[in-house]
């Protein structure tokens, strides 16, 4: 498609890896563009790649990236701490990619179509199906030799979301919004024109690569169990009571001693982790009231927390293609609060387990929940609709949901908080990973970056500094580091969050 100067969605399901197939491409890129390569050259040199993203996803990308692609040059443009013009086309000069977010791109519209690009790629494309929106004309701005978008889902309600995407990745193809409504829209959604449907996939078909769990030659190819890590910044407001939260108890560190010392750690582990989940677990507010209708103003809630944003964004992906999931928390005002935001947005009900849950309830919960959804028929690709009662997220505390559940409805396993125990975290993996699964599990582990939740992630990973028996499940190990290590393990690395 790039040799053709001809865009391309990359539209493969959620967990089939399109994060690391554009990590691949880019590297391609920079092959073909290295001075001293032998092989053709197909772009100037110097000319770098803009990946836009939503602002939960900024991090992701920059692990992947890091992990995958060491030998990329990656600049981010993003907060208050990013590049004016006088400063910016210079150090993007020297970079192979740059990586913004949506809104960032809105904002720095004029300074971003100054450049002009090797490719543009979009990261969750749907964030644009609105075309008239101020960042969908921002994206459509900026010059470039070619132009991706990924997503899971390149029409969740409409045509004119294909529409909008298609308009970005290869302007004009598909003709004008409102030619594209009288020819394909209205023939296709309100008359179930079947000549018309065949006409639009003939046209949409080359340009992209949608792959789906359920073909049985990807199966082939998937583990039983994939885990991943999801790496999400903190908020402004969260930055902001974590350091305040550190800073409090560096300070008490040197008046305290012995078990006053351990209960002020404790408390300070409990606040620190509650914050990288949603501030509102530690200023106790109550959620907001419900309107007339009995609406929740969910955005009060979700843009406060880029965890809950993130959840959010995947749980609906999944839900898309009639997939079901586990989300376990080790906080109740957690818990709840998931389930009301999931709830509200996703139309359907959310069940929630947690250690005040009757045996009876329980079971109750356990039964609906497992209850197989009735299937539209052999003649159908895609299962029938679950009745509106049928629930299919189930948020689970880890004590009360950690074990001896069968839960094998869901393939998809959320753990929101981390327990910092592998084997505690497999059990509880293990409700859905088990005996009578007849599908692949994608396990999601949540980490908010530069926190205490990354820097013991990676003494996991590292085993460093930590033998076999000293993570637990309890966390008495880190009431036993000086105060120098203390410091080390929760003081806030800054960037994303900045």
């Amino acid at each position: 498609m790039r040799q053709f100067g001809l865009g391309a969605c990359l539209a493969d399901d959620m967990g089939l890896g399109k994060t690391v197939q554009l990590i691949a491409y880019l590297l391609h890129i920079k092959e073909n563009t290295n001075p001293s390569s032998s092989r053709r050259q197909t772009d100037p040199p110097g000319w770098p790649t803009l990946i836009i993203c939503p602002t939960s996803v900024l991090g992701n990308w920059q692990k992947e990236l890091q992990r995958f692609a060491p030998s990329l040059n990656v600049m981010l443009h993003y907060g208050s701490r990013r590049l004016d013009a006088g400063f910016f086309y210079g150090a993007a000069s020297q970079a192979d990619v740059v990586l913004t977010s949506y809104a960032t791109a809105a904002l720095d519209q004029e300074l971003l179509k100054e450049f002009t690009w090797a490719a543009i790629c979009l990261d969750e494309a749907q964030n644009i199906k609105n075309a008239q929106t101020k960042q969908s004309v921002a994206v459509r701005s900026f010059p470039a030799l070619h132009r991706i978008a990924l997503t899971g889902t390149p029409i969740e309600n409409r045509l004119s979301e294909l529409w909008s995407i298609y308009d970005f990745i290869t302007p004009g193809y598909l003709g004008s919004a409102k030619a594209f409504n009288d020819r394909f829209s209205n023939a296709i959604e309100k008359e179930r024109d079947e000549k018309r449907t065949a006409d639009l996939q003939n046209l949409v078909k080359p340009f992209m690569l949608r792959r789906k769990k359920k073909d049985p030659n990807i199966q082939l190819d998937l583990p039983d169990k994939n885990e991943m890590k999801t790496y999400v910044h903190l908020t402004a407001e969260q930055a902001a009571l974590y350091d305040q939260t550190v800073n409090g108890l560096l300070e008490r560190m040197q008046r305290l001693e012995g078990i006053e010392r351990k209960g002020a750690i404790l408390g300070a582990l409990t606040g620190l982790k509650q914050l990288c989940d949603h501030p509102m677990l530690v200023s106790k507010e109550a959620l907001p009231e419900t309107d007339s209708d009995n609406k929740l103003d969910t955005s009060l809630l979700i843009n406060r927390s880029s965890k809950l944003e993130r959840l959010l964004d995947m749980v609906k992906e999944l839900r898309a293609e009639d997939e079901r999931c586990l989300i376990f928390t080790q906080y109740v005002g957690m818990g709840k609060m998931l389930q009301a935001v999931l709830q509200q947005e996703l139309g359907e009900p959310v069940l929630y387990l947690n250690g005040s849950t009757s045996k009876q309830a329980r079971d109750r919960m356990i039964e609906r929940f497992q209850t197989p959804v009735p299937s539209a028929g052999k003649e159908s690709r895609r299962p029938a609709a679950p009745p509106s009662d049928q629930p299919n997220v189930f948020i689970l505390s880890l004590k009360a949901g950690g074990v001896g559940l069968n839960l094998t409805a869901a393939n998809h396993v959320f753990h929101f908080d981390r327990w910092w125990n592998p084997a505690v975290e497999n059990q509880a993996t293990d409700r859905a990973y088990r005996m009578g699964q007849t599908r692949d599990v994608q396990v999601h582990k949540f980490i908010a970056l530069g926190t205490l939740e990354e820097k013991i992630d990676e003494m996991l990973e590292s085993k460093q500094q930590l033998s076999d028996n000293v993570i637990s499940s309890s966390e008495g190990w880190i009431t036993e580091l000086s105060t120098e290590a203390l410091k080390d393990l929760f003081t806030l690395r800054r960037g994303l969050t900045d």
